[in-house]
């Protein structure tokens, strides 16, 4: 039985699920052993995810919240404090425990986008007069400039306010190999 339109995903669907997928390899792959890490991936994935989170804050988030005449999508606070804390744990220098804590929350956090009726699936309900205009933007979205890590005390208090507010914590080291890519 062929799939329907309506269970095919649609075009904002398709590019940000490829765009998850990318990243978690790039993920997977920056971790070349527990203590050291392959920095040019890293450093890749970590451009990557902050161009992502650009894309969904700046473009899809205020998009649907838009077209549902000013509602923010229920679920849109949850996904702004994941992204504040995937953001914060891009700061400091990647550790096992750093990476372990990134994994676990794009475990929890992709599927609340990737659903059937996750924040890509709304977009791709979008008029076509908004949608494709919103594509356009998504797939000319630059990467942004990094800066450079930093361990200071600030960030490390920082990156634990982020954290518990999204209802996280640094992840043990061992979470590390069990969190493994979809």
């Amino acid at each position: 039985m062929a799939e329907t339109d309506k269970e095919r995903p649609g075009p904002i669907t398709t590019l940000l699920v490829e765009d998850h997928r990318r990243l978690d390899g790039l993920l997977c792959s920056s971790r070349a052993t527990a203590d050291q890490n392959n920095q040019t991936t890293y450093d890749q994935f970590r451009a990557g995810l902050l161009r992502h989170i650009g894309m969904e804050e700046k473009l899809l988030l205020p998009a649907v919240q838009r077209w549902r005449g000013g509602a923010p999508l229920p679920v849109a606070a949850k996904l702004r404090l994941d992204h504040g804390a995937l953001a914060t744990l891009l700061m400091p220098t990647p550790t096992p425990q750093i990476l372990a804590t990134i994994r676990r929350i794009l475990s929890d956090h992709n599927p609340l986008e990737e659903g059937p009726e996750g924040l890509y699936s709304l977009c791709d309900q979008l008029p076509t007069a908004e949608m494709e205009p919103l594509l356009a933007a998504l797939q000319a979205a630059p990467l942004p400039i990094v800066m450079r890590h930093s361990d200071s005390p600030a960030v490390m208090k920082t990156l634990e306010g982020a954290l518990a507010r999204a209802g996280y914590r640094l992840e043990p080291i061992a979470a590390l190999d069990v969190i493994e890519p979809r």
